[in-house]
């Protein structure tokens, strides 16, 4: 598991992951993933477009995530999402709760950035 930060079109922040969210993935990545989404001054964008498997264990990194977002007045997206880790994010209900962009363009509008 690879973790980059990079911004949208608009300056927001955005975490790019890359790889396997799954347990040893989320032991590699996970300090890291908290202080970059701490660090955000507004809202943050996550990018899954290279993440090729969700365990439960990224499920709940990014729900910690978002929780502490949210708690700071503050959203968390993701987008771009691959077939397979939609699904998961769908099955677990997660986006009924986190926004899930197709998207750049998206996650950008849906931060209101």
């Amino acid at each position: 598991m690879e973790i980059s930060l990079a911004e949208l079109a608009s300056g927001a922040p955005c975490v790019v992951l890359q790889g396997r969210l799954d347990t040893p993935g989320v032991d590699r990545i996970e300090a890291s993933f908290s202080a970059a989404v701490a660090r955000a001054a507004r809202g943050v964008a996550v990018d899954l477009t290279a993440v090729s498997f969700l365990s439960s264990m990224g499920v709940r990194m990014i729900i910690a995530a978002a929780k502490s977002q949210r708690s700071q007045g503050r959203k968390l997206v993701m987008f771009g999402a691959q077939p397979i880790v939609l699904q998961t994010l769908k099955m677990v209900g997660l986006d009924q709760i986190i926004p899930i962009a197709a998207d750049g363009d998206q996650a950008q509008a849906l931060l209101g950035a």
